[in-house]
């Protein structure tokens, strides 16, 4: 495994490009997916904006300063290309925003990549009720595991207001799953 350096340097000089690209999706891949699966719900969707967002770290390498890691900043890049899959989908629907997640939510019941049971439908809808920063300030935090430290740099934010987006994110699924 390439240390993170050494893998910015190949694929900024061009130097083994082809290998350092395939190192770059080897160590990236599988968590990048879980975070827009949990943002786009549907596998098949997840899949389409993970390769988006390679494509788009690809063409754009040479625009990372090196100021965060460059896991913060691809996973940057993840959520915008997720946020964005999410609005042009809408917009193609013509439906808003939560309409289009409900409707995805609608399909997880037959999605053959969906493993949850009824409790975790219940948790995604109640995720789903939630304003798209809540939502993807509790899945970071509640299914990635993500520190706040790394949140901020990743949402560009202070760790103050994500925690507190947290904490509101979190008593709203409560009272969510309570009256349902």
């Amino acid at each position: 495994m390439i240390i993170e350096s050494e893998l910015v340097e190949q694929l900024k000089s061009k130097k083994n490009v082809d290998f350092a690209f395939k190192e770059l999706v080897s160590q990236y891949k599988e968590r990048l997916y879980w975070h827009i699966r949990n943002i786009v719900k549907s596998h098949d969707d997840a899949d389409d904006v993970l390769q988006n967002t390679f494509i788009k770290v690809f063409k754009n390498i040479d625009n990372f300063k090196g100021d965060s890691k460059l896991f913060s900043w691809m996973y940057r890049i993840a959520t915008n290309e997720a946020i964005t899959f999410i609005n042009n989908n809408a917009k193609r629907l013509q439906i808003t925003n939560e309409e289009s997640q409900n409707l995805t939510l609608s399909n997880l019941t037959t999605d053959v990549y969906f493993e949850g049971d009824k409790i975790q439908l219940k948790l995604q809808q109640a995720i789903a009720t939630l304003p798209q920063k809540q939502q993807l300030v509790f899945n970071m935090r509640y299914f990635e595991e993500i520190k706040f430290k790394d949140m901020a740099d990743i949402l560009e934010t202070s760790e103050g207001a994500l925690k507190a987006s947290y904490h509101i994110a979190v008593k709203k699924i409560e009272e969510y799953l309570i009256k349902n």
